[in-house]
């Protein structure tokens, strides 16, 4: 009779570790394949948030852009944008330098707006004849552009035609001059791309009286300038 009994005790004993061990095969295999199917839905989720921060930054630097010419245009009687000299002086380049007064500074003025914006056009691949743009950070931009919490040292740190910019990761502590700063509380927007970086550039206005045009801003994250931007023309 024990020896029965021990007999039953050791079938249930394997019956169970049977039981157990097709149990963990199942659940392994089960596991496996919620990871495989999973793998690419979490990538997929960080791509998407990486991209829904750099847009929700980009449109951040323009809301703030926008407060501040208004309040330059009440201030001072035209608007103009962060660390722009003033509303008829561009911001990325002196190559794009604008006059306003006579009718041949105002020519002069029409042609170099004209020059910049084609340029900005074609980093933003909305060139026909240059659609691939600026998508990736070592690329050469047609236009210069300007750093837009990058050191700062009275014309700002220009991302340059005919030079190729590499991202560090950080950024000075807040230097005297750089107009963005302050509007931020003194902290610093940092793109969620670890080669992405935010800059912009300003087309200088020009003009008077009735002939006066408006400045326009361009902010883009260099880690794809052409999907990554946002225009504002007061």
């Amino acid at each position: 009779m024990k020896q029965i009994i021990t007999s039953i005790v050791k079938n249930i004993k394997s019956m169970r570790r049977g039981s157990s061990l097709a149990e963990f095969a199942v659940t392994t295999a089960l596991m496996a394949t919620l990871a495989a199917t999973a793998a690419p839905k979490l990538s997929e989720l960080t791509e998407t948030g990486r991209l829904e921060k750099s847009y929700e930054d980009i449109d951040k630097i323009i809301q703030q852009a926008g407060i501040f010419y208004q309040e330059k245009a009440d201030i001072e009687g035209r608007g103009r944008f962060p660390n722009q000299a003033k509303f008829n002086q561009p911001v990325g380049g002196a190559d794009y330098d604008n006059h306003g007064g006579l009718s041949t500074d105002l020519a002069h003025a029409h042609t170099n707006s004209a020059a910049h914006t084609q340029n900005i056009l074609n980093d933003l691949g909305l060139t026909p004849s240059y659609t691939d743009g600026w998508k990736y950070y070592d690329d050469t931009p047609s236009n210069q552009w300007v750093s837009v919490f990058g050191d700062y040292d009275g014309t700002a740190t220009i991302i340059a035609t005919g030079a190729t910019y590499t991202h560090d990761g950080t950024y000075s502590s807040p230097p005297t001059g750089n107009e963005w700063y302050p509007l931020f509380g003194d902290e610093t927007l940092s793109s969620p791309y670890q080669d992405g970086h935010y800059a912009y550039t300003v087309v200088a206005g020009g003009g008077t009286g009735d002939d006066v045009y408006p400045p326009v801003i361009y902010v883009v994250d260099i880690e794809n300038a052409t999907e990554l931007n946002n225009v504002l023309e007061p």
